[in-house]
């Protein structure tokens, strides 16, 4: 089991969220993964540069696992450029870049003026790219005619010897049937009432297509601060990312998509989706019984507003070693 550390650009400035990267392998995460947001789901948010900032994240830890929690194709990336960046990645910190990859959402690709497509397309979209990513990685040189992307002569002139693996991101079976036929490995939420089904399409697509399952990512947010009330009014705005329907359909307003959200969930349910809490013994538990799930990997992303350092620091003293010790 690995753990990786979430930084949520949507919440936190790119400085401050490189030095919550540093903090997070100093306390014992294997990984660092981070959101790849044009806009946040609030107004008032942040939304630094996912790339750019890997590459200080590269330069300024040693041995962590980077990417990002996911990067999905359209008008934003093309996969041609998406390949590029990973190749870039994997040229300056040999070993360590992953790419989450998903299909994104009408948040973060409708504000460049495209349409935004239906579910079903978005999913075709995104095998589309990750078979052009694929051959690119393979070192083939790419004419490709899709209905959603088009390439001539493509290539990767900075050629890694090794492919950063992709862990693609799937709510639903149809996402986690193209993971198990296209991806290294599965990223989904951590939850108990979809997680499953999720997985159990993964790797029944693994079977049909013949190969082993790879890595299975399982992401949760937590919220850690001196005191209960603290830590949930550090998370309070992630109301504003809670409806599944933000994940499929055309909204990106995000002060329209917060309001929504606050109607929609209390503070007793954004704490049931959430790890919310002032005592360590409970983020360890809840992350232990997500990770029974079924997860080889978990991604616990950061959103403890009213604290982010010590957060780190109360996860890097009693949260890991505590499930270490138990899984031990």
């Amino acid at each position: 089991m690995r753990f990786f550390y979430g930084a949520a650009h949507e919440q936190f400035a790119p400085d401050d969220l490189l030095e919550q990267a540093v903090a997070a392998e100093q306390a014992g995460f294997e990984g660092i993964g981070c959101s790849d947001h044009l806009q946040p789901w609030w107004e008032g948010g942040e939304a630094g540069h996912a790339w750019i900032w890997l590459g200080a994240v590269g330069q300024a830890t040693e041995r962590v696992a980077i990417g990002t929690a996911v990067t999905p194709p359209g008008p934003r990336y093309h996969p041609v450029v998406i390949a590029q960046g990973w190749a870039t990645l994997e040229a300056m910190f040999p070993g360590r870049p992953f790419l989450g990859f998903g299909s994104g959402e009408s948040l973060n690709e409708s504000p460049l003026g495209a349409e935004w497509p239906s579910p079903g397309e978005q999913v075709e979209r995104m095998g589309e790219a990750l078979e052009i990513i694929g051959e690119l990685f393979a070192g083939e040189r790419v004419d490709y005619r899709g209905d959603h992307f088009r390439t001539e002569g493509a290539v990767l002139h900075t050629l890694p010897a090794r492919k950063p693996p992709i862990y693609v991101s799937a709510f639903g079976p149809k996402a986690a049937r193209v993971a198990g036929r296209l991806g290294d490995g599965l990223w989904t939420l951590a939850d108990p009432d979809q997680a499953p089904e999720v997985i159990d399409a993964y790797r029944g697509a693994c079977d049909d297509a013949g190969r082993d399952p790879g890595e299975i990512v399982l992401q949760v947010q937590f919220s850690w601060a001196e005191d209960d009330a603290a830590a949930l009014e550090g998370a309070r705005a992630w109301k504003g990312s809670q409806p599944s329907e933000f994940y499929t359909d055309d909204w990106h307003e995000p002060r329209a998509m917060y309001e929504h959200g606050e109607r929609q969930f209390s503070d007793d349910e954004l704490m049931e989706a959430l790890i919310i809490s002032s005592d360590p013994g409970v983020h360890a538990d809840r992350v232990r019984e997500a990770a029974d799930l079924g997860a080889t990997t978990m991604a616990l992303m950061n959103v403890s507003g009213a604290d982010p350092m010590g957060a780190i620091e109360v996860y890097g003293e009693k949260v890991l070693p505590a499930l270490r010790t138990v899984r031990a």
